[in-house]
């Protein structure tokens, strides 16, 4: 038996490749291809939607078909509960229309022969030539992110990053001018980096502490440089060494836009700076203020300060004079409740200390000389 002969008919429908035609030397071919591939592209569109719609327009008129036969099958299973008229007038509704429904699917199954014959001489092309099988995804996997380091770990790379370059990140506090700053930070990278950002603000706010304003203004331009190379580092996912040059080459031709957003930045540093140094002013000048108060509590744990302020104005006169006579007798004029009171708070805070004269030691009287006595000799004993 003969082995049938292949059939190559399917081949001979096959729209080539566009950038295998020859083309004019006038005609631009790139253009030409794009052309070309975009219509062959929208021509597929529009039979993708005509089928769509075709499909669409079909399963409606199927779904409606069989409504109307499970209505007109009902119809008859409860003719008993209905009129006779009323029955036959909704019989013969339901046939017209599903003498119009069939008459649809008719016209329907007429269109699918008609796409079906369109499809099949539609030539094939680079994207209709072949079909995926299957297809596999891989997908890599960003690197797990470094756990987050604490309170403690940090502290303590701030504290090493300090004693190492201290000197290195306060001579980058002093330049003034963009290619030194680029030139120190290229010649030592180690800079540029959290821990310098800190230590300048750190620093800034010092130096507002000590008044000295002007200095202040410089380390914290310097400080924004920093802060800005950081977050063009964050914001391209790069190493922040790698984004020095860069920021310098931007900043040096920036636009006005670009460099009214540094000047705003810098400049609510500023107010960020000075508003921390008058809150650290203000701690100290509270510490100090405790710690001094402190000291002057008395055995009772009470400020003579406060207590001194907190009695009657005839008391007070009676501590400013120092008049020990004049104070028992307001004590005596008051009420007893309110005398004990002021008495007791005055003795717990050190204003009045009871019995003092009692402490002090007692001055001792000097020990009389002994007058030398001197016996009489007798004469006889005298030669």
């Amino acid at each position: 038996m003969m082995a049938r002969p292949l059939d190559y008919s399917r081949w001979d429908h096959i729209e080539v490749s566009d950038d295998e035609d020859e083309t004019h030397p006038n005609v631009d071919t790139q253009s030409l291809f794009r052309w070309r591939h975009q219509a062959r592209v929208d021509r597929m569109e529009e039979q993708k939607k005509e089928r769509q719609d075709f499909e669409r327009g079909s399963l409606d008129t199927k779904r409606k078909l069989e409504d109307a036969r499970k209505k007109l099958e009902g119809l008859s299973a409860c003719a008993e509960a209905e009129t006779k008229e009323e029955v036959e007038a909704q019989v013969m509704k339901l046939q017209m229309e599903m003498s119009e429904l069939q008459k649809q699917e008719k016209e329907w199954k007429q269109k699918e022969e008609e796409l079906s014959k369109k499809e099949k001489l539609t030539p094939w092309n680079v994207d209709t030539l072949s079909k995926d099988k299957w297809e596999k995804t891989v997908i890599n996997k960003k690197p797990a992110k470094k756990t987050e380091t604490t309170e403690e770990e940090k502290e303590e790379m701030q504290r090493t990053f300090v004693e190492k370059n201290e000197k290195l990140c306060k001579k980058f506090g002093m330049f003034k001018k963009y290619d030194d700053s680029m030139q120190f930070l290229t010649d030592h990278p180690e800079l540029v980096c959290d821990e310098c950002a800190n230590y300048l603000a750190i620093w800034c706010i010092n130096l507002q502490v000590e008044e000295k304003t002007g200095l202040m203004e410089q380390v914290a331009h310097q400080t924004i440089i920093m802060q800005y190379i950081l977050e063009l580092a964050k914001s391209l996912d790069a190493d922040p060494r790698a984004c020095v040059k860069p920021f310098f080459s931007r900043i040096k031709t920036a636009d006005k836009q670009y460099t009214d957003a540094f000047t705003d930045e810098l400049e609510s540093f500023k107010v960020r700076v000075r508003g921390r140094a008058e809150a650290r002013i203000e701690r100290a000048m509270k510490e100090a203020e405790e710690e001094e108060r402190q000291k002057r509590l008395g055995p009772g744990g009470l400020d003579p300060v406060e207590v001194f302020e907190s009695l009657p104005q005839v008391l007070k006169d009676c501590f400013e004079k120092q008049n020990i006579p004049m104070l028992q007798q307001a004590i005596t004029e008051l009420p007893e409740e309110d005398a004990r009171y002021h008495m007791k708070r005055c003795v717990d805070s050190g204003l009045w200390v009871p019995n003092a004269n009692d402490n002090k030691p007692t001055e001792e009287k000097p020990a009389e000389e002994e007058e030398e006595v001197y016996e009489k000799v007798p004469d006889d004993d005298v030669d």
